[in-house]
């Protein structure tokens, strides 16, 4: 069975000198307590799509990610909570006769299925046009789509009643890696707060279309209430710089909050470099927790 998930998610405050001798505030949306299984924006965004799935007759799902993709791991719990098979398609296809590392052999635990494909060929067949499975529901890489930002618009609408003065001062900060919370946020906010990407990845041009993108997909209609900032990514996607790895550790023997590296981390680590770059001075500053860390192996 597929427990529900706990929301709204807490919303609690850090009290950062930093933060506060700018006339800011720090917030944590804790999306990371969302779900036991299917963890943070995971959940988030598959909701909808798996009451989709449901309503469709679908048998199984079928998604597409890397060798630690945390989104192919909430697929393959998802299905199995509901009894559905699963298959995913994996970046690389020599890994096929390899020990599974952890996150893939908790994909396996769950009853998915793995394909593995060409580094070369992957690009192609995440696309998902020629995915032709009778019986099967297709999620993109990442579990962004149209459904999935209708399902991130909830973090939005849920701060509105947490705050009761939720109003211009505010801004909604999360990690972008493939658009779809960012353009969730933006769509389910109120008139007045505006919503803040920092990306984890190379995508200079290519994110703000793919948000935009969301947005036509999800709402049929473009936000002018988002930005995204792209000098905190740290080199790359799953990059975790020395400098960065440092600001985690703090932040966490700091305020006893698990920061995962690869999203989480990068999100803060913009917050402040924004803030101390005066982009952020006197501004509530919400950055929502996507993801919890990935165990130690």
């Amino acid at each position: 069975m597929l427990l529900p998930a706990d929301l709204p998610t807490p919303l609690t405050g850090v009290d950062d000198p930093e933060f506060a001798a700018a006339g800011a505030e720090l917030w944590l949306k804790r999306d990371d307590l969302a779900h036991p299984t299917v963890p943070g924006n995971k959940w988030r965004k598959l909701a909808p799509n798996l009451e989709r799935a449901l309503a469709e007759g679908a048998r199984g799902l079928l998604t597409y990610g890397g060798a630690y993709s945390t989104h192919v791991r909430a697929v393959a719990a998802a299905a199995h909570g509901l009894g559905l098979a699963s298959t995913g398609v994996i970046r690389g296809a020599e890994l096929a006769g390899r020990p599974r590392n952890w996150s893939l052999a908790q994909a396996e635990r769950d009853g998915m299925v793995l394909e593995f494909v060409e580094r070369s060929a992957y690009r192609e067949a995440a696309s998902g046009r020629h995915e032709h499975r009778a019986g099967y529901y297709v999620l993109p890489e990442g579990g962004s789509n149209g459904l999935a930002v209708r399902g991130a618009a909830v973090i939005a609408r849920e701060l509105a009643d947490q705050q009761p003065d939720f109003g211009p001062r505010d801004v909604v900060c999360c990690a972008v890696g493939t658009g779809g919370t960012l353009a969730g946020i933006a769509a389910g906010l109120p008139d007045g707060p505006r919503a803040l990407g920092v990306a984890v990845l190379r995508g200079e041009g290519y994110l703000e279309g793919e948000v935009t993108a969301l947005h036509r997909a999800g709402y049929g209609r473009e936000f002018a209430n988002w930005r995204l900032a792209h000098d905190w990514h740290g080199g790359g996607y799953g990059r975790v710089p020395p400098e960065l790895e440092r600001f985690a550790r703090w932040f966490e023997d700091a305020y006893g909050v698990p920061v995962e590296r690869r999203y989480v981390a990068k999100a803060l680590w913009g917050a402040y470099g924004l803030l101390r770059a005066g982009g952020l001075r006197g501004r509530r500053v919400t950055v929502v927790v996507t993801g919890v860390p990935d165990p130690v192996r």
